[in-house]
């Protein structure tokens, strides 16, 4: 997440620059993208008094005023508390589901997030072991909980 603009709006508005748009289609764009993320009566409000959740929250909204038809999401609940993790995946989810343009990749060690998924790719050590649908991979993974803890004492 990167905010660089002293506002709200004008931090959304930031990276349309170099799209050289019309500022009507400017101003169009940037209420758009913050009424998806539901921000859009923090468009005028200083980023710094934002929480983390609210600045996650601004930066997705730039993304989609851009137009980005994917999302990469790398671990954007981290930090965060619970309130703002459930806002800023409820923007996400909202976002993804509001046209079907848009699509978003998400890394994260959460599981408990797996829910909100379509679909799931367990990795390590850079390495796809197995992907499928959040059931078949969520058993996978608790199944190899249970094998790790399984060889501790508790």
């Amino acid at each position: 997440m990167q905010v660089v603009m002293p506002t709200v709006g004008s931090d959304v508005a930031f990276g349309l620059g170099k799209l050289k748009l019309p500022l009507d289609e400017v101003r169009l764009r940037v209420s758009k993208s913050l009424d998806a993320v539901g921000m859009l009566s923090y468009s005028q409000r200083p980023i710094q008094t934002l929480s983390g959740g609210q600045k996650q929250r601004v930066a997705i909204a730039g993304a989609l005023a851009e137009a980005s038809k994917v999302l990469l999401l790398d671990e954007l609940t981290t930090f965060l508390d619970e309130h703002d993790q459930i806002g800023v995946i409820n923007a996400v989810r909202d976002s993804v589901a509001a046209d079907g343009e848009v699509a978003a990749l998400w890394v994260t060690h959460r599981l408990e997030e797996l829910k909100y998924a379509d679909g799931a790719i367990y990795m390590e050590d850079g390495q796809i072991i197995i992907q499928g649908d959040v059931s078949t991979i969520s058993k996978f993974i608790k199944k190899k909980q249970a094998r790790y803890f399984g060889h501790f004492e508790l």
